[in-house]
Order: structure tokens, then C-alpha cells, then sequence
């Protein structure tokens, strides 16, 4: 249809979740709490975790930066996610539309090699105690948090320009609440069969790679927890790692369900609901997770309303 710059004027018609009738209200008040909630929960992870000398561990600060990951992607998509909900949908140029995905997909594969990190951080606590500080010092943790956002933005930044070659005609609209990669790809006219090969190639260090490293970390950790000789020496082993297996078991469930899973037999509204878990549930979620389940931040949080008092 256009090539060139003239692409980034191309317009799609994102549909949302259709007519809502009288839902749409209560589904707008709601996502609008949940993002708020969502948000100041993060932020609130984040003040703590650089204020507080008790949250200097390497794991909290990887847990600072899932929670940065998280406010980026609540942030890129439940405004748009907002507008939809009141106008019935949304007009958004092809520009806007490619950004939306870029960032999309840099926080969410960021995500993934942070889950990644965190559980090689706890296979060390837990399996190498006595090495766990020489290992994991301050430069190899800034490392591991340069590498999971870098990599994660260069593939998909190789992506998005791919994506930018395609020639677009004839229906512009997508079904869905955000710029998506199958979405978009379905509206073109060009042959995309080596554009999906490639975007599988390229996401798998970052989607597949890193389930399997947590699941063979979570194996390893799990025969040594069976190992220790006391009760109270393994409840204390597993609440180390209990809230982020929680974090990683409500993300990667909902991701595999969505692009691993059976695409015969679903509605389009069962996979606008997956979306939404791990767009808007997920990342409002973890901070509670965090914040119920950890001690040493539970105890950060009473110090610092204490304080206040």
C-alpha cells in the first residue's frame, strides 16, 4: 500500500474488547485502580529498595529493576487500554502503533532474563552459599541487569524494523487492545512466513532459553532444600525463593498460554483476557507478592511507617 516514510501514516483501528454496553464503566474504573495500585506499589518497591541499607542484596535489586519493568509496560499499555475501554476504540497511527510494541516487547523480555537472573541469584544463595558474595558482586549484578535490557531492546528493535518493510492494504483494523505482533502482521499484504521465522529465532534467547534455565535452577534448588537435615532449615531455604516462583509461575503461565498454547478452539476474547493478565494482572500482582511474602520488606515497611509516626 505505501512504502517509505509515508508508512508511519498508515492508520489501524484497534477494537478492544468491543461493545461492553453497561460494563464499560465498571471495566474502565477498574483497570484505572488496578494501574494506580499497580504503579504505586512499584514505586514504592523501588524507594524502598534504594533507601533502605536492610534491601542492599543483589536479589532486591533485581526485584527493583522487575518492578521498573513492570511500570513501563502497565504504563505503555493501560492508558491506550483506558481510551479504548470509553471510545468503543482507538485510532492509532502506524507509528504509535510500532512504538507501542517496541516498548511492549523490550519490558517484557526484560522481564523474562530478569526472572532469569533472579532464579540463578537464588541457585547460588541457596546451592553455593559460602560463594554466593564473591560470585555474585556488585559488577556482575549490574551486568546481568545492562544485558537482560539491552538484549531485549536489540532484538527488538531488529523486529520492529523488520516490521516497518512490510507493505500494509486493504482492513486496517485489529482486534485486540494493543499493537501486537501477530495483529499487525495479519493486516499485511506482504509475504511474512520468514518475518515469523526469524521473530521465533530471535525471542527464543529471551522467552523459551530463560523458562528453561529457571526450571533447571528451580530443580537443583529444590534437591538441595530435600538435603537439609532440619524443617526449620528448609521452610527458611524455600521462603527465600517462594515469591519469586510465585512471580515467575503467574507470568510464564499466561505467556505460554498465549503464543505456546492450542490456538484452535479459543475466542478472541479468551486471548484479550490472557493478555490482560499478564499486561495488567501480573505486574499488579508482584509488588503484593513481594511485599506479603518477604519478611525482610515487610519489616522495611513497619521501620518506615514507625518512622513517620
Amino acid at each position: 500500500m505505501m512504502k517509505g516514510n509515508r508508512t508511519i501514516f498508515i492508520e489501524f483501528f484497534l477494537l478492544g474488547f468491543g461493545d461492553l454496553h453497561g460494563l464499560k464503566i465498571p471495566l474502565f474504573m477498574l483497570c484505572l485502580l488496578v494501574y494506580v495500585l499497580c504503579f504505586i506499589g512499584n514505586l514504592m518497591i523501588l524507594i524502598l529498595v534504594s533507601s533502605s541499607y536492610l534491601l542492599q542484596s543483589p536479589m532486591y535489586f533485581f526485584v527493583c529493576h522487575l518492578s521498573l519493568c513492570d511500570m513501563v509496560l502497565t504504563t505503555d499499555i493501560v492508558p491506550s487500554l483506558l481510551h479504548i475501554i470509553l471510545r468503543n476504540g482507538r485510532v492509532m497511527l502506524f507509528l504509535d502503533c510500532i512504538t507501542q510494541f517496541q516498548i511492549f516487547c523490550t519490558s517484557t523480555g526484560t522481564e523474562c532474563l530478569l526472572l532469569t537472573v533472579m532464579s540463578y541469584d537464588r541457585y547460588l544463595a541457596i546451592c553455593h552459599p559460602l560463594s554466593y558474595i564473591s560470585i555474585m558482586g556488585a559488577r556482575l549484578k549490574h551486568h546481568l541487569v545492562l544485558g537482560s535490557w539491552g538484549l531485549s531492546f536489540a532484538i527488538t528493535v531488529i523486529i520492529v524494523f523488520l516490521i516497518s518493510g512490510l507493505n500494509f492494504c486493504g482492513e486496517n483494523i485489529i482486534d485486540h487492545f494493543f499493537c501486537d505482533f501477530l495483529p499487525i502482521i495479519q493486516l499485511s499484504c506482504s509475504d511474512t512466513r520468514l518475518l515469523q521465522t526469524i521473530d521465533l529465532i530471535l525471542t527464543a534467547p529471551v522467552t523459551l532459553l530463560p523458562f528453561m534455565v529457571i526450571i533447571v535452577s528451580y530443580v537443583c534448588i529444590s534437591v538441595v532444600i530435600v538435603k537439609i537435615p532440619t524443617v526449620k532449615g528448609r521452610q527458611k531455604a524455600f521462603s527465600t525463593c517462594s515469591s519469586h516462583l510465585m512471580v515467575v509461575s503467574l507470568f510464564y503461565t499466561s505467556l505460554i498460554a498465549i503464543y505456546l498454547g492450542p490456538t484452535s478452539g479459543r475466542s478472541v476474547i479468551t486471548l484479550k483476557v490472557l493478555s490482560l493478565m499478564y499486561t495488567v494482572v501480573t505486574p499488579f500482582l508482584n509488588p503484593l507478592i513481594y511485599t506479603l511474602r518477604n519478611q525482610e520488606i515487610k519489616s522495611t515497611v513497619i521501620k518506615l511507617v514507625c518512622s513517620k509516626r
